[in-house]
């Protein structure tokens, strides 16, 4: 009938207006950035987002959160993760989940690009298993947040991905910042 539709499995379904872009390589979502006069956050901004905790002065504490809600682990009010809803849920929901700015579903419902490039962090050590990380250094974009299908025990506000900028297959959307 001349409406959008989406693939969810073995069917098609009406496409949800509120549901987060996902399957979005890095290159698209910089294009799109560009073209609202928008930008990808660098993952500095992304983890500041996520974790920051402002002081009563409105400056940033010296401690961040380990989630973007506080210290308490994931729980299906705050984060769409370990596969509970089999898929992207819209952007509005779970506001139990926001950050001290403000900022929803920082952990949970799609990966985000950065538009960092994936480098060690200052003091940085190569891990026993060095293969995983150090060969993909100034080769990749960073994702943050994690994805409907990441395990609750492995996210964090810290916790980061890597793929290459041409990936459309990961479970990847994006968020946008305005200019600098």
């Amino acid at each position: 009938d001349g409406a959008w539709e989406r693939r969810d499995f073995d069917r098609w379904v009406a496409l949800e207006p509120d549901r987060p872009v996902i399957h979005v390589n890095w290159f698209e979502a910089d294009a799109y950035c560009r073209w609202a006069h928008r930008r990808l956050p660098s993952e500095a901004e992304w983890e500041a987002a996520a974790s920051a905790e402002l002081t009563a002065d409105g400056s940033l504490a010296a401690v961040k959160r380990r989630f973007p809600w506080g210290d308490q682990p994931p729980d299906p009010t705050r984060a769409n993760l370990d596969w509970r809803a089999m898929g992207c849920i819209d952007v509005g929901a779970l506001p139990d989940g926001d950050s001290a700015f403000g900022c929803r579903q920082m952990i949970g419902n799609v990966w985000e690009w950065t538009s960092s490039v994936f480098e060690p962090f200052p003091g940085f050590e190569v891990d026993p298993y060095k293969e995983y990380s150090e060969p993909w250094f100034a080769t990749r974009k960073v994702m943050r947040g994690g994805c409907w299908t990441t395990r609750t025990r492995l996210i964090r506000t810290n916790y980061r991905n890597f793929q290459t900028p041409d990936r459309r297959d990961v479970l990847t959307g994006f968020r946008t910042c305005a200019l600098l």
